[in-house]
């Protein structure tokens, strides 16, 4: 992997995971990898507001780490076909019982 590529990748992974938001949604999604989730199904779990769920989701899709999909309302769904996602839901998987966020 060139240098530019390693700076690339290390700057999508704190643009990702820059939040304890983003981080809510990520282990409640990789926890779910099947199902699809409207923003309003992922307020309990996560404990966000729909302000900060539609500003987290944003980013979430821009980076390619989440799939939204059209239908009214829109859902959404973690995608396991990227493979920084793919890392980070075996780390949250080796070590997601101890962490806190």
């Amino acid at each position: 992997m060139s240098l530019k590529r390693k700076r690339d990748v290390w700057a999508e992974v704190e643009r990702g995971l820059g939040s304890s938001g983003r981080i809510k949604i990520l282990r409640y999604l990789i926890e779910h990898p099947t199902e699809q989730f409207t923003r309003y199904s992922l307020r309990r779990p996560t404990g966000l507001s729909t302000e900060e769920l539609t500003r987290h989701l944003r980013v979430l899709v821009e980076l390619g780490w989440i799939k939204e999909f059209p239908h009214e309302p829109k859902t959404y769904r973690i995608n396991m076909q990227n493979e920084i996602v793919v890392a980070i839901a075996e780390f949250f998987r080796k070590f997601g019982r101890t962490l806190r966020v």
